[in-house]
């Protein structure tokens, strides 16, 4: 006897939102990651290439060695991304507004935004520097000068969702909703933000990551619990897809930046933090992610194969 394995079918559905102009869409499944045997995965998950609004001096060498040409170009740098490694989505920082840092003024940093979501044609995810007042201020006004852009706005919080969703509701925005790493905690933003208005076809989930070795199962049980909350309890606060900011965590690991010659036992510190970044970007894709922002390009070369090798499963 042929061997048939047990399928779990539902007729829930993860919201499928439209990005940008509206030709890239995430989410649309009915199945758990990657499960193309058991139901239909219409949109493969997406890459989000990191791009700063200024020079990360801060930054490992074993990731500014690799865009040393770019990074001081943000405009140069999104195009960069979207030509050579194949971004399907920019993920723009807008860190330089930090008050706590360069505070950079309203304005300047509207003028970057522009400049970048006119320079490429893929879908722009902008998050501000998470200072609670002066990402109210920026990402309204990024919003206004965006109009019809139908860019990502966020990190949407609890302490400033009202301005940020109000914003997108205002000038036609898609709002990325980020909470620390707790399934009800998520729900609830998600409730917040559809009260205030926003539609729940243009709410992303960002749950909070924790690269390998720093919370990345726990970040995975979470993506896990909202998805099968989404798809076999049929809640419809969970049924967004879900962001994993995977960069930023990566390489801020000691693990993934710390030096041969500091800690000469792990390795060759340009390949380590790499792997860390493929790593923990594969993880979460398996977990859930619809959208990895991911930074080292050897990094996103590698997990786009393995996206490309799991979906081709169900051909």
């Amino acid at each position: 006897m042929a061997f048939e394995p047990v399928k779990e079918t539902t007729e829930s559905r993860i919201r499928e939102v439209p990005l940008g102009s509206g030709e890239v869409k995430v989410g649309g499944e009915n199945v758990l990651p990657f499960h193309i045997f058991e139901g239909e995965m219409p949109n493969r998950p997406l890459i989000a290439v990191e791009v700063y609004d200024y020079y990360p001096e801060e930054w490992p060498d074993a990731v500014k060695e690799p865009l040393a040409d770019v990074l001081s170009d943000p405009v140069a740098w999104a195009k960069k991304a979207q030509d050579e490694w194949g971004a399907d989505l920019i993920a723009l920082r807008l860190k330089s507004t930090d008050p706590k840092g360069m505070n950079r003024p309203v304005e300047e940093a509207v003028e970057i935004v522009k400049s970048v979501v006119n320079a490429v044609s893929v879908p722009v995810i902008v998050y501000g520097s998470e200072d609670v007042e002066k990402d109210g201020e920026v990402i309204k006004a990024v919003a206004s000068a965006c109009e019809g852009k139908n860019i990502i706005l966020g990190p949407a919080l609890e302490d400033n969702y009202k301005t940020i969703g109000a914003a997108a509701i205002g000038y036609n925005h898609t709002v990325a909703a980020k909470t620390p790493i707790d399934v009800n905690l998520a729900k609830q933003l998600n409730i917040l933000l559809s009260n205030l208005g926003v539609d729940t076809g243009k709410i992303l989930i960002d749950p909070t990551t924790g690269a390998l070795g720093y919370g990345l199962e726990y970040t995975y049980s979470v993506m896990e619990r909202l998805k099968i909350a989404a798809l076999r309890q049929n809640d419809s606060m969970t049924q967004m897809p879900l962001i994993a900011d995977v960069g930023s965590e990566v390489w801020r690991a000691k693990e993934a930046k710390a030096s041969a010659s500091e800690e000469p036992a792990w390795g060759d510190e340009r390949k380590r933090g790499v792997m860390w970044e493929i790593v923990t970007a594969t993880a979460l894709l398996m977990a859930g992610a619809g959208i990895v922002i991911m930074r080292h390009p050897e990094a996103i070369k590698t997990v786009r194969k393995v996206i490309d090798s799991m979906m081709s499963k169900g051909d």
